[in-house]
């Protein structure tokens, strides 16, 4: 197995942060570890909201959060166990984590409560199409 390669905290930058935070599976996987108390398995993270995420799916996020400096991936037997660099970040950049982490969960709040009206009665809206008119025989048209 290769080895992980966590950056120093000295190598990790905005940009990277931003560009592993930019994918909502991402920062609902980060939010999780850093929510936790103890160490996390990939496997502890499969549940995203209704979605059951491929293995592989997983270990692309936990690559990219790992890459950008977020979380420190511990080999234990055929597990990794994950834990938060939030603190070392937070100290780095101040209020940034919490600042992506919030805005994420206020859209996903938002998202949802256009999904689910108030009430209960939510009906999906489905397009009417109207039926396609058999072509006019006496009407000339592309060949």
């Amino acid at each position: 197995m290769r080895p992980l390669v966590h950056p120093s905290i000295d190598d990790v930058t905005v940009e990277g942060i931003l560009h592993a935070l930019a994918d909502p599976v991402r920062v609902a996987i980060f939010a999780r570890i850093d929510g936790a108390s103890d160490a996390q398995t990939c496997t502890d993270c499969r549940q995203i909201g209704e979605r059951t995420l491929p293995k592989s799916t997983l270990s692309q996020h936990f690559t990219a959060l790992r890459d950008a400096g977020l979380i420190r991936s511990v080999r234990h037997g055929v597990e990794n166990r994950n834990t938060s660099r939030a603190p070392e970040i937070e100290r780095r950049f101040p209020g940034l984590l919490a600042a992506i982490v919030g805005a994420h969960a206020r859209q996903a709040s938002l998202a949802a409560a256009v999904r689910r009206p108030r009430g209960g009665d939510y009906r999906p809206v489905t397009a009417k199409i109207a039926p396609k008119r058999p072509r006019d025989s006496r009407r000339p048209g592309p060949v």
